[in-house]
C-alpha cells in the first residue's frame, strides 16, 4: 500500500494548492487511510485495508497517510481522530469515515460511495 506525501497527494488525489473546489486527480477511485504508528485502532484497520486492496485490485487505489509525518495533509482534511478513512470517488465529493470499523462496513461504504462490489465490475 502506497504511503502518500504532500507531493504525491497533490498529483494523485487533489491539488488543493491550485484548486479551491474538489477536483480528483486519480485514474481510479481511492481510499486513504489517515493513521499514526502509535494508534492501536489504526493497527486493527491496517490488515482490513490490505485485504480490501487485494479484493478490489484494479478497481480502487488504496493509500496511507501518516498523520505524524504529514501534518499539513492531516490539517487540510481537518483530521481530529484516527483512523480516518477518506473515500474519493472519481466524479463526486469525497466522504470521510472515522474509527476502526469492521470489514463489512467498509465494503458497504465502497458499494455506497463507489458503486463497486468485490465480485463485479462497476454497474
Amino acid at each position: 500500500m502506497e504511503h502518500l506525501t504532500k507531493e504525491t497527494f497533490l498529483k494523485k488525489v487533489f491539488d488543493y494548492e491550485n484548486n479551491k473546489e474538489w477536483k480528483f486527480e486519480g485514474d481510479l477511485p481511492c481510499i486513504i487511510d489517515f493513521y499514526a504508528d502509535w494508534c492501536q485502532p489504526c493497527k486493527m484497520v491496517a490488515p482490513i485495508m490490505e485485504e480490501l486492496e487485494q479484493e478490489f485490485a484494479g478497481k480502487i487505489n488504496f493509500y496511507k497517510i501518516d498523520t505524524e509525518d504529514q501534518q499539513e495533509l492531516a490539517a487540510a482534511f481537518g483530521i481530529r481522530s484516527i483512523p480516518s478513512i477518506l473515500f474519493c470517488p472519481k466524479d463526486d465529493k469525497p466522504q470521510m469515515a472515522t474509527g476502526a470499523l469492521p470489514k463489512d462496513v467498509f465494503k458497504q461504504a465502497i458499494a455506497d460511495v463507489f458503486k463497486i462490489t468485490a465480485d463485479s465490475t462497476v454497474s
